[in-house]
């Protein structure tokens, strides 16, 4: 499908918005973690993304959400697949890197 260009001022003005939510986080002093998870979440609540709200169906008619976050500081990372129930998987993602001995959980 063609993208009209009503639609692409749609999908910059919502990117738009996600890279200004990151970069007040890094104004405010906080962590490029944080400023990239902000930015993310942006996008998850958009239905205009495939990421959490406009995520695709699978074969079942179900949303099944995937996020990974790393950190090139200490290179740790953390993931999650399959999830039904979470609204924001990068919050999630970025739990399991912080939070626990795992790397990815499904």
């Amino acid at each position: 499908a063609t993208l009209t260009p009503e639609r692409e001022k749609e999908f910059r003005a919502k990117l738009e918005e996600a890279v200004t939510a990151g970069y007040k986080v890094l104004q405010s002093g906080k962590s490029s973690l944080d400023a990239i998870e902000a930015a993310i979440r942006i996008m998850e609540d958009s239905p205009l993304f495939n990421a959490g709200k406009g995520a695709v169906f699978t074969n079942d008619g179900k949303n099944e959400l995937d996020a990974s976050i790393m950190d090139g500081k200490t290179l740790g990372a953390g993931a999650v697949a399959g999830l039904q129930r979470v609204k924001n998987p990068i919050t999630l993602a970025r739990a399991v890197m912080e939070k626990s001995e795992h790397v990815m959980m499904v």
